[in-house]
C-alpha cells in the first residue's frame, strides 16, 4: 500500500504548485459555492487538502477571519505561506492525513477539492465521513469536489473514484443534505481537460 504522506511530500518537492494537473489559477467553483453557503465572515472555514491553493488568498481578501488549511504535505502548506507573507499569520494551518484529523472545534464550512476521489478504501471513505460528521456544525456546509463519472480515473500516479450525486451522497450516509451539485471542466497547465462534480451539502 502506497504511503500518502511521502506521496505528497515528493510531489511537491520535486514540482512547483503550476505544475501539478489540479493547478487553478482562481478557484472560481469554489468560490461560487462557498457563496451559495452563505458562511459568515466570522464563520470557521476549513480547507482539506488546500496545499499550495490560492483559496486561501481569496479568502483572505473576501474577509473571511477563522480560516485553517489542512494538507497532508508540508512541502505544500509552505508554498501558501511564503506567498502570502506576513498574511499567513491570519491562517491556522495543520499538517495531517486527513482521514487521521481530529479537530478541536467544530466548522461552518468545510471545503474539500480533489481529496476524497483519493480515497480508494472503503475504510478511508467511512473515516472521512465519521470526521466531517463530527467537525461541521449543525446547520454547516460541505462543499465537494470530485472527478465526474466521466472524468479521470488516474491522477498524479494514483487511482481514484468517481463520482455523482448518488454515489457520493450514499458515502456521506443521511446526516448530509444535497442541496446544489455543478459541473467543471478544469483545463490542466498541459491543457487536458478534467471532469470535475461539485456538490454542497447542508449538515442536518
Amino acid at each position: 500500500m502506497i504511503n500518502r504522506k511521502e506521496h505528497w511530500e515528493k510531489i511537491y518537492s520535486e514540482k512547483q504548485p503550476d505544475q501539478v494537473s489540479w493547478f487553478q489559477t482562481e478557484p472560481k467553483k469554489s468560490l461560487e459555492m462557498i457563496s451559495h453557503a452563505g458562511t459568515p465572515k466570522d464563520g470557521r472555514i476549513i480547507d482539506v487538502g488546500g496545499g499550495a491553493s490560492v483559496l486561501v488568498d481569496r479568502l483572505l481578501n473576501a474577509g473571511f477571519k477563522n480560516v485553517t488549511v489542512l494538507d497532508i504535505s508540508n512541502a505544500a502548506l509552505e508554498y501558501a505561506k511564503e506567498r502570502l507573507g506576513n498574511r499567513a499569520e491570519q491562517v491556522k494551518w495543520i499538517v495531517s492525513d486527513v482521514t487521521a484529523f481530529d479537530p478541536s472545534k467544530q466548522f461552518d464550512l468545510w471545503h474539500d477539492r480533489a481529496v476524497f476521489h483519493f480515497l480508494t478504501e472503503e475504510t478511508d471513505r467511512k473515516k472521512y465521513a465519521t470526521i466531517v460528521g463530527h467537525s461541521l456544525k449543525p446547520g454547516g456546509h460541505l462543499i465537494l469536489a470530485s472527478f465526474a463519472p466521466d472524468g479521470p480515473n488516474m491522477c498524479s500516479n494514483l487511482n481514484v473514484c468517481q463520482y455523482d450525486a448518488e454515489r457520493i451522497q450514499r458515502e456521506l450516509g443521511g446526516d448530509f443534505q444535497l442541496i446544489r451539485e455543478d459541473s467543471e471542466t478544469h483545463v490542466t497547465p498541459w491543457k487536458k481537460d478534467q471532469k470535475f462534480r461539485y456538490f454542497l451539502f447542508l449538515r442536518k
